[in-house]
Formats: structure tokens, C-alpha cells, sequence
């Protein structure tokens, strides 16, 4: 599983062998039942997680009702964008929706692998802007499309999602309610 983690990594840049052992060795898998819950609203988020195998859900609760952020799958970092303001009022829930192994980390640990190797702080720089960019790019789309844009969107880039969570989350990803996904299904398969 720890080879997932290093080829990340080697997209990016080209990394020496000491350097892969050291990503490999601080790479230690964790394995999270489905349901565990990851961060809680007011929590303050300190820990990140790379995705091995497995689902974790993002949401908010506004007037008790879960609003589903993002789901993160394979391959993909969860990090808090909280962790770099001097507020830390967390408002985001994370929950794994599926068996997920994964790896956490921390500040501290990334701090010690960046005074070994100087260079993953660039590195990390990069994952952190590549999280921004897709954070900034779906919340765009809030603004920018209707929920069955974000519907197709959703349907074209990850359509494994759609055997892995509840409707009624997909529905709540998107912005609607679940009758309206249904409605919303009904008019592209006619289409």
C-alpha cells in the first residue's frame, strides 16, 4: 500500500531512492471502519489523511441537516484548508463511508521529514495547491452550474461514487433534494 503513496509522489517529481524509503516508511497504513468518524464540527483539524482504499465523506450540518461537501477516494488527500488561518472554527464533519485505509498525518511529522529532506516541503506546497485548486474549482461550480451540470460532472469524472455512497448524499452533493435527483436521473435517461 505504502508504494501508492511513492507513486504519488513520483508524478510529481522525480524522487531519489533514499528519499522513496523515507515516504515508505512514514507511510504507515491505518485502517478506519466505516463510520468512524475522522473530525467533528469545532474540532480543531490538525490531521490529514492520503487515501489507500476506501470513501470518507466531508459535510457541514446547517439547521440539522448534513450537507455533503466532497467525497474522497483512492489516491486523494484530505486536508483541512482551516489548518492555515489563526481562527480555527472548524465547521466540517469527516466520517468514512466506506472500510478505508489510509495514512494520517500530522505537522509534526511532515516537519521532521521536511528537515530531512528539505525538498518535500516544496513538494508539499504542490499537493497543498492541488487541494486548493480542486477545492476553489467545486466550489466554483456551486455558482457557476445547475445541480444537473454538477450532476454529469459528478456522473463523467467519478461514476464509481455512485455504487459507493447513498443517493440521498449524491443528492446533497449536488444541491438538491433526493426527489429532485430522482427527477433529475428520470430527464437524462429519457434525454
Amino acid at each position: 500500500m505504502t508504494n501508492k503513496l511513492v507513486t504519488y509522489f513520483s508524478k510529481i517529481t522525480h524522487l531519489s531512492a533514499e528519499e522513496k524509503n523515507a515516504l515508505a516508511e512514514s507511510a504507515i497504513p491505518l485502517f478506519f471502519k466505516k463510520g468512524t468518524v475522522l473530525l467533528k464540527e469545532g474540532q480543531a483539524s490538525v490531521k490529514s489523511y492520503f487515501i489507500f482504499e476506501g470513501c470518507i465523506r466531508e459535510f457541514i450540518v446547517t439547521d440539522g441537516e448534513e450537507k455533503t461537501m466532497n467525497f474522497f477516494t483512492e489516491d486523494q488527500w484530505v486536508i483541512s484548508l482551516n489548518n492555515f488561518t489563526s481562527e480555527n472554527s472548524n465547521l466540517r464533519n469527516w466520517i468514512c463511508a466506506e472500510d478505508t485505509w489510509a495514512i494520517e498525518g500530522n505537522e509534526e511529522q511532515a516537519q521532521e521529514l521536511f528537515k530531512q529532506f528539505p525538498r518535500f516541503e516544496t513538494i508539499s506546497r504542490i499537493v497543498m495547491e492541488t487541494v486548493f485548486s480542486e477545492h476553489i474549482a467545486l466550489m466554483t461550480s456551486y455558482f457557476t452550474d445547475s445541480p444537473e451540470q454538477r450532476y454529469l460532472k459528478l456522473l463523467k469524472s467519478r461514476p464509481d461514487i455512485f455504487q459507493r455512497v447513498p443517493q440521498y448524499q449524491i443528492a446533497s452533493y449536488i444541491g438538491v433534494k433526493p426527489e429532485s435527483l430522482s427527477r433529475i436521473r428520470k430527464r437524462i435517461t429519457l434525454g
